[in-house]
């Protein structure tokens, strides 16, 4: 057996951390986090977490390199520091999208950022909608992918109509299949081309949207230009108004302009990224938060309990 639950956290979303722990009924453990002047990380565990059960929280999101790195400094600290077991928190796994070569000279970055994360300290990773599933094979200890989908789908049931739940490329439809089951609404795809990276095209809808309520099922929004422009498509294709949910609200660039242009009568995303001034300059947007699904992981990791009945 382990000893004592420590939540601790860096600076990527210390709030989420927070409202974790006060579903769990505790404190965060102090972590002093600091920079040099040259700019190098400086992480030290203030209070001692010898042989107990420790879990950082810290989704790798922008800056994902800094964040990243005070992670691995963290999961380092805590092993140096003979803490009993460590788990790793990310409800946001960065460079989730280089899960693959993409070209001859190529590097998997996923799996590199996985080593990165295993060999800091981590022993088992808690994560949230990873981009691709297969992910979880990149990771030399137990990986529990969570889905916001429960949280998401609570948030959206104020919605009332005929509904159809859109994804807004082939890679979405088995995420979109499965809100789409939940809700008992039908299910339609956009055919999406992209020919440039953060650039893409919807040219038409596969399904019937026709009279319907859509909703853009995605696990992201990044620069929101393919969501966006799926958007237009299903309202030239007679859908009578969109809605977007997505997990993890990258919103990088140009974003949050696209997302106030754009026909969506609500955007709702996770805290999974913390959004800070972008939620008070679009409107649209809405958070659902994953602090309560966190907590019960937390604790089902914690007490030896199966974490797979939090997958439904």
């Amino acid at each position: 057996m382990y000893g004592d639950m420590k939540i601790l956290t860096g600076t990527a979303n210390p709030k989420l951390a927070q409202d974790i722990c006060e579903h769990l009924g505790c404190h965060l453990t102090n972590v002093l986090t600091s920079e040099f002047s040259d700019g190098e990380l400086r992480v030290e565990i203030i209070d001692s977490v010898r042989g107990q059960d420790v879990f950082v929280v810290q989704p790798t999101c922008s800056p994902s390199n800094k964040n990243l790195m005070q992670l691995c400094l963290v999961l380092d600290a805590l092993k140096r520091a003979s803490a009993g077991r460590i788990t790793a928190v990310v409800p946001y796994f960065g460079y989730a999208r280089q899960d693959r070569k993409v070209s001859p000279r190529a590097p998997i970055s996923a799996k590199l950022v996985s080593d990165f994360i295993s060999v800091a300290g981590a022993q088992r990773v808690v994560t949230v909608d990873l981009h691709a599933g297969q992910i979880q094979g990149f990771f030399n200890c137990p990986v529990d992918n969570l889905y916001a989908a429960p949280v998401l789908l609570n948030k959206l049931s104020h919605i009332k109509g005929e509904l159809v739940i859109v994804s807004p490329d082939a890679g979405g439809v088995e995420r979109a299949r499965s809100f789409a089951k939940k809700v008992n609404a039908g299910l339609a795809i956009i055919d999406k081309r992209r020919d440039r990276p953060n650039q893409a095209t919807a040219t038409h809808v596969i399904g019937d949207v026709e009279g319907k309520i859509a909703i853009l099922v995605d696990d992201m929004i990044d620069t929101a230009g393919t969501i966006c422009a799926a958007a237009n498509v299903l309202l030239e294709n007679g859908a009578t108004e969109v809605h977007a949910c997505a997990t993890h609200p990258v919103l990088s660039g140009p974003a949050i302009e696209r997302l106030n242009d754009s026909p969506f009568k609500s955007v709702l995303v996770a805290d999974t990224i913390p959004l800070g001034e972008k939620i008070e300059k679009c409107p649209k947007l809405q958070v659902a938060s994953i602090a309560s699904l966190l907590a019960k992981s937390i604790r089902n990791i914690h007490d030896g309990a199966s974490v797979s009945a939090l997958f439904n």
